[in-house]
């Protein structure tokens, strides 16, 4: 195999949490939503699951006291802490902007992205996908 076999179950998470998405949204919002498919935000937090599937099956592969398992660990810890605390609040933010501009502005058409953070539960089913799509592939493969 020419790519970690640790790197395609974790990009195979991430497509898979954005077409999910895609999905989700589409019969949520009860009409075709393929945008999703790109957007940050939203449920699951694909990159949670992505980082997560990651470190886990480096931590299976290699030993859960190996150097890839203790840097990829690091590294995913710095994104979650992002996912939670600046890319939360830039969310907060922008419904708080997109009410202000709605009052002041009921006319125009004003398109600011409205899932741009993710809220702790989001965070948590991508957390639980990663493993759980890392331990599967471990024992599949």
């Amino acid at each position: 195999m020419p790519f970690s076999r640790s790197l395609v179950v974790a990009v195979a998470v991430q497509l898979l949490c954005q077409l999910f998405k895609v999905l989700f949204y589409s019969v949520k919002e009860r009409r075709m939503r393929p945008d999703y498919f790109v957007s940050t935000g939203g449920m699951p937090s694909a990159h949670t699951a992505f980082v997560s599937t990651l470190t886990v099956s480096l931590g299976l592969h290699h030993g859960f006291s190996s150097e890839f398992f203790t840097i990829a660990f690091v590294f995913s810890a710095i994104i979650v802490y992002d996912l939670v605390r600046v890319r939360g609040a830039v969310h907060a933010h922008s419904r708080i902007l997109a009410m202000i501009l709605e009052r002041f502005r009921p006319r125009e058409q004003i398109d600011l992205p409205h899932l741009v953070g993710h809220t702790v539960p989001e965070i948590l089913v991508g957390l639980a996908v990663g493993c759980v799509a890392a331990v599967a592939a471990y024992f599949i493969g």
